[in-house]
Formats: C-alpha cells, sequence, structure tokens
C-alpha cells in the first residue's frame, strides 16, 4: 500500500552552508565593515552577535536570505529575546525540529476530516500516513500543507 511520512527536519548541512554564506557577506558588506559581528551555528540553533539592535535585523535578513536560497525552510527559525552584554547584543534563533504532540494531533484530525479513505498513525516526531490510491496521498499533503500548522512540514519516504 502506498504510504508516506509527514516531518518536520532541517538539513545540517545546508544551515551549515547558509551560516558560512551570511558569515562571508558580513565581510564584504559596507555598513559592516570594522563592525564585530558574527553568526555562529549550535545543534541547538543560530547564535547571532553585532553591537546595535538593527544590526541583528539586518543580519537575521541576510541569514534568512541565504537559508532561502539553500532551500532551508525559513520557517524553522524561531527568535529568541536580545541580550546585551558589554557592548555586544545577541539573539539565539532556536532551530523548530520534530513534530510534537499536539501539531501530530491536528495533522491526524485533518486527515480524518478529509473522508479519505486513508489512514494516520504517530510514530514519535513522524507520522505515517497510508491509503489505496496514490491520488488520496497526494490530496492529504496540499491539504497538510494548506493546514496552517505554525510548523515546516516536510513529506519523506513516499512508499508506492
Amino acid at each position: 500500500m502506498p504510504s508516506f511520512d509527514v516531518v518536520s527536519e532541517v538539513d545540517m548541512q545546508e544551515l551549515r552552508n547558509a551560516v558560512d554564506q551570511a558569515h562571508r557577506e558580513l565581510g564584504s558588506r559596507f555598513d559592516f565593515r570594522g563592525v564585530d559581528a558574527s553568526f555562529e551555528l549550535a545543534d541547538t540553533g543560530v547564535l547571532v552577535a553585532a553591537l546595535e539592535e538593527f544590526q541583528l535585523k539586518q543580519m537575521e535578513d541576510i541569514l534568512r536570505d541565504k537559508m532561502a536560497r539553500r532551500g532551508v525552510d525559513v520557517g524553522c527559525l524561531k527568535a529568541g529575546d536580545v541580550e546585551g552584554s558589554g557592548k555586544q547584543k545577541r539573539c539565539r534563533y532556536a532551530l523548530l525540529q520534530g513534530i510534537d504532540r499536539d501539531v501530530a494531533k491536528k495533522i491526524t484530525k485533518l486527515v480524518k476530516g478529509s473522508k479519505l479513505k486513508v489512514t494516520s498513525q504517530i510514530n514519535g516526531e513522524k507520522i505515517r500516513v497510508t491509503g489505496k490510491k496514490r491520488d488520496d496521498l497526494q490530496k492529504i499533503m496540499a491539504l497538510i500543507k494548506e493546514g496552517g500548522l505554525g510548523i515546516p512540514i516536510q513529506f519523506d519516504n513516499f512508499r508506492d
């Protein structure tokens, strides 16, 4: 039977490349010349540091642009509070990965409410959707994309 998985993951290699490209752009931009500003990639998110808050906003735009060009969903970043220590201002952007229980229940509710002959099963941070017809599965994919869940969603492991 045809099936697919609904996941919410970030390709860490592409994110690393986007952060590196954003860091390189800082060195070439005129408005950041001589300014102590940086991007740092951690396993839980991205740390952006600059001297002023408006520079943090500019750096966020640079990072989001580079992520979009690399094919990384920009909805996976969640901005934290701006912290100041000394002359530096920092903002930590957390990565949204995995589907939590509440969102998983919303997705299964969407699937059941569609009145199509498909079933959904929650497997940890993934949801497996199974049906007899490939067309039904494609309709479910479109329905989930339009669902407005607030997290980036990808479809993985499509089996025919």
